[in-house]
């Protein structure tokens, strides 16, 4: 028995102890995965409510880019015997070498200084032709007047101006493309560049197949590798109705510039055909000049927004000071893209010192001091029109001085190759399917009869029934023949009759007679009205 001190139990308890009393805080039993520690997990009130958002994720912290510059100088390179600046500058040149090696998406900015090897001036070196062309016509000011569109207002500077692109156009008709032209067609054939920037009008670079360009510059994509910004000395065009044409430089003497003969030829019809005239263009070289409207700006807009959403790994600016307002926000943009994703380089390639300004502040991963020419003999890469060349590998050492880096070309000899031959891919052999194999017939022994053949002959299956070639008779086709229901007696037929039927029979002797019924002979007195009483009057008519 209960206690009587039990309020379950107690006959005093009054009735709202009866009804149900709160639960009771009873233990929970322990969970199944509790440790041999004693250690139990939390208690179920502790389960977070679900009806709550879940807590936030944590951000990875990526920690930014580390952007710092490094310098090379392949002039005191060459000139040190120091072993502990090359050890460092020698890890610099690898990762140069490197970059132009297995990048997949380059974007070269060039100047003027790409072509200097080639026996073309630059602009602002001391050597250049704006210092040059003052001397040489005798200018008042640098020679950049000659480059500006003010040289078509007077007479002596249009002559000057004509006399200055007429000796370019000769010099460049005779340069060849420098190491770095080769360099970049390379890459362009291995399909590595993705785009070239030349400020050049020599056109020494598009003359490389890989590296051709279209004039006018379609103002839709596909684009070619080549953008020339300036322009460039292969073409001419008229000022008046657009026609382009090849340069003739013998064309551009005096300080007249020669006519349009598209221009003529259209003004002649229209006078003939008693219209009035339009007027005649003048040619000019198809090159920008200084404060005048470049004809494929929008284009080039197009491309450049293009290249920089594809976002290169490689930003090379080579030979170029980075004078031009425009050229100057291109490389800017060019490399902040480029420096702004994983494994993206940007290198600058000059002998003078990169441009300064905050505009240019952590824009270069390698500011290279020497000659362009000089990289692509380091880089070393085959020439684009060599196509099999074999494997090739550089030898590493130490660079010594006045010296580059050998390349060994594991190569065959030419007889060896003669013997050889060159071999030719061929069709696949045909297959042939196997043979049948014959059953081997029973032989019988003895009393033993042989087995009857099967017969292999294949069995036709019911085709279609064939139509019936006679027509089925009818299944109520008449027979009997119909006679008349009066008889009468044949009378005898009329001498005229029958020569009408001797006259018929002769003239249509295979006329077959048909039987006639005769007709039953009418008499007057028969007619045809009804039998009975004749009225008076028809009675005497027929009387």
């Amino acid at each position: 028995m209960l206690p009587s001190s039990s309020p379950i139990s107690s006959p005093l308890s009054s009735i709202a102890s009866r009804s149900p009393s709160p639960p009771v805080d009873y233990p929970s039993p322990p969970s199944s995965n509790v440790s041999d520690t004693g250690v139990s997990p939390s208690k179920s009130c502790d389960a977070p409510d679900h009806d709550e958002p879940p807590p936030a994720k944590r951000q990875k912290i990526v920690k930014p880019r580390e952007l710092k510059t490094e310098h090379l100088d392949l002039r005191r390179l060459y000139d040190s015997d120091d072993d502990e600046h090359h050890k460092i500058q020698d890890a610099k040149l690898r990762k140069l070498m490197e970059a132009l090696r297995s990048k997949r998406k380059i974007v070269v900015i060039a100047g003027a200084g790409i072509s200097v090897s080639a026996g073309i001036p630059d602009f602002r070196s001391s050597t250049g032709l704006f210092n040059t062309l003052r001397s040489q016509h005798k200018l008042k000011a640098s020679g950049k007047h000659l480059f500006d569109a003010s040289v078509y207002r007077s007479d002596s500077s249009t002559s000057s101006f004509h006399d200055m692109v007429r000796e370019l156009s000769h010099l460049t008709q005779k340069a060849k493309p420098t190491p770095f032209h080769h360099m970049l067609a390379t890459l362009a054939e291995e399909g590595r560049l993705m785009r070239l920037y030349t400020q050049n009008v020599d056109g020494i670079d598009t003359s490389i197949e890989p590296l051709v360009t279209k004039v006018p510059l379609n103002a839709k994509g596909p684009w070619p590798k080549t953008i020339q910004l300036h322009g460039g000395l292969e073409k001419m065009v008229c000022t008046k109705c657009g026609h382009l044409s090849n340069f003739d430089g013998a064309l551009f003497e005096g300080p007249e510039p020669p006519s349009c003969k598209e221009c003529e030829t259209m003004d002649q019809v229209r006078i003939l055909g008693g219209l009035r005239s339009h007027g005649i263009g003048r040619l000019r070289p198809r090159m920008v000049l200084y404060n005048e409207f470049n004809p494929d700006e929008d284009a080039i807009g197009a491309v450049s927004a293009a290249d920089l959403k594809s976002r290169p790994d490689a930003v090379i600016v080579v030979g170029t000071s980075l004078k031009v307002p425009g050229i100057r926000r291109l490389a800017k943009e060019m490399c902040s893209v480029t420096r702004g994703r994983r494994g993206g380089f940007t290198a600058w390639i000059n002998h003078d010192p990169e441009p300064l300004g905050i505009e240019f502040k952590d824009c270069w991963d390698m500011v290279v001091r020497g000659e362009c020419d000089d990289v692509a003999r380091l880089v070393c890469l085959p020439m684009w029109d060599d196509k099999d060349c074999g494997e090739y590998s550089v030898v590493d050492g130490k660079i010594k001085k006045n010296s580059y880096p050998e390349v060994v070309l594991d190569t065959k000899p030419v007889d060896a190759l003669k013997t050889q031959g060159v071999l030719t891919p061929s069709e696949s052999p045909r297959q042939r399917s196997p043979a049948p194999k014959l059953k081997q017939a029973m032989i019988s022994f003895g009393s033993l009869k042989a087995a009857p053949e099967k017969d292999t002959k294949v069995k036709k299956k019911p085709g279609r029934k064939p139509l019936p070639s006679k027509p089925t008779k009818l299944a109520n086709k008449i027979t009997s023949t119909f006679t008349s229901s009066k008889t009468a007696q044949p009378t005898t037929k009329s001498s005229e009759a029958d020569v009408g039927d001797s006259g018929d029979n002769a003239l249509f002797p295979g006329l077959a007679k048909t039987p006639t019924t005769p007709m039953r002979p009418v008499s007057p007195q028969d007619t045809i009205s009804p039998k009975g009483r004749l009225p008076s009057g028809m009675a005497n008519l027929l009387t």
